[in-house]
């Protein structure tokens, strides 16, 4: 299956697993992101909150395949784990962060997609992720029906994401089961 990835997330994934990375984003959920990057609209941002070492990130990229009118931002919290990211060979429009993006979406903006694959964002403070979605823009959780390991804490927090985005008014929501399951949320415009 690797000879069939792109170049930028196979080099992203041999980052994981020289450095035992076993949390990265799962080609389903990749393939997925890379086409959402794609219809972005010219002069549009991207947020993925939890870079990892970059695999969604690289799917992120490949969607958006060369443009240079689109701004992506990536924030890590764990320092190590950043680290190993920007060794990655990163587009321009490409910039990663390191920090707590709780303590970051005062400074970040708005975005057209955010990919939230971190705990913060998504089990806590999803609504600071939901208020930094532009009209039309949209928000993608995965993890959202994972295997046997799941455990209580796991089952109540995706519980909880899940009633925030299939209740919230502004929001139309989806949910997909490719991979471990993700959820697709629009602000709605308007």
């Amino acid at each position: 299956m690797n000879d069939r990835l792109p170049k930028g997330v196979h080099a992203a994934q041999a980052r994981a697993t020289e450095a035992g990375f076993p949390l990265s984003c799962e080609p389903g959920v990749g393939r997925f992101l890379a086409a959402l990057a794609a219809g972005v609209p010219p002069g549009g941002r991207v947020l993925e909150i939890g870079t990892g070492v970059g695999v969604g990130t690289a799917w992120l990229v490949h969607g958006i395949d060369g443009r240079q009118d689109i701004e992506l931002i990536s924030v890590e919290l764990d320092p190590a784990t950043a680290a190993i990211a920007r060794r990655g060979d990163w587009p321009r429009y490409v910039t990663l962060r390191q920090g707590n993006v709780l303590d970051l979406f005062d400074q970040l903006g708005t975005f057209d997609l955010i990919f939230a694959d971190a705990q913060g964002g998504k089990w806590e403070r999803l609504d600071r992720t939901i208020g930094a979605l532009r009209p039309g823009g949209m928000v993608v959780v995965d993890d959202m029906t994972p295997p046997v390991w799941l455990d209580d804490l796991h089952r109540r927090k995706t519980a909880e994401v899940r009633a925030q985005l299939f209740s919230h008014a502004d929001l139309v929501a989806a949910e997909l089961a490719e991979a471990s399951g993700m959820i697709l949320a629009t602000r709605r415009r308007g």
